[in-house]
């Protein structure tokens, strides 16, 4: 069966002298491996070898036998060479295709989580884009979309409201990626797989939280850097291992 397909590469790796194993996100049929034949020549199909983050129309047939289907045609049409100019933000886009790649798995369609990509890679090419919040917002989209965000709110053991009370019944504030989300101080004594939440990080997830909602919010750079390194540590929980560019993008 032949598809056409949306699509943005997250990897990939060398076959032969003239080939490429392309691993590709599509909007309808999610994570596809694919054998890309004579793609590195200059004349091939998809105008030369494809790189990372490379976006377009994927042409592709699918046996369901194989697991490496053949790459019939890809045109890129969205250049991400503004991108590669910047090694914050091209780290940063190697961060979020890492992510899709380890959490989504093949042929599993998200097409929200493929949307979400393509804005956010448009929204980092902007000169004036503030990094660590484009980057605190796509993490924390991706977790509601694939259903790992967790509670935020109350504490997922007593249920008291956490967010937006005061600073008292915040204290000793922990998220468990284990027990799905915050523990208030009373209950988190009890778990051992715990990352404690300031209350910079319980405003940064506020303002996302309201932004998702169609309010117009900033998010200060304090705020981005504390949602970041709590929700990659929930990732990592989740995935049960760091990705490899979060030493490079978040610091941890």
């Amino acid at each position: 069966m032949r598809y056409r397909e949306p699509a943005i590469c997250l990897r990939c790796t060398d076959f032969s002298e003239t080939s490429q194993v392309v691993h590709f996100f599509t909007r309808g049929e999610g994570i596809v491996h694919l054998l890309a034949k004579g793609s590195k020549r200059p004349k091939s199909k998809a105008g030369g070898a494809i790189d990372i983050l490379s976006e377009g129309d994927l042409v592709f047939s699918s046996s369901g036998r194989n697991k490496l289907d053949p790459l019939i045609e890809f045109s890129e049409t969205v250049s991400h060479l503004p991108l590669r100019n910047n090694t914050q933000k091209l780290n940063t886009a190697l961060y979020m295709v890492e992510l899709v790649s380890l959490m989504l798995a093949e042929r599993d369609p998200f097409p929200k989580v493929f949307d979400l990509l393509h804005r956010i890679l448009e929204r980092l090419k902007q000169p004036e884009a503030p990094v660590e919040a484009v980057l605190a917002y796509f993490q924390w989209r991706l977790l509601r979309n694939v259903g790992l965000l967790g509670e935020l709110k109350a504490c997922v053991s007593c249920q008291t409201l956490l967010a937006g009370n005061d600073k008292a019944s915040r204290r000793d504030l922990h998220f468990s990626s284990s027990k799905g989300g915050l523990l208030c101080g009373a209950c988190e004594v009890a778990t051992t797989e715990k990352y404690r939440v300031d209350d910079a990080t319980m405003a940064g997830l506020a303002a996302i939280a309201a932004a998702q909602a169609g309010a117009k919010v900033t998010l200060p750079a304090q705020q981005s850097k504390s949602v970041n390194c709590l929700l990659a540590y929930h990732i990592s929980q989740q995935i049960g291992k760091k990705p490899k560019m979060a030493k490079y993008v978040i610091g941890v």
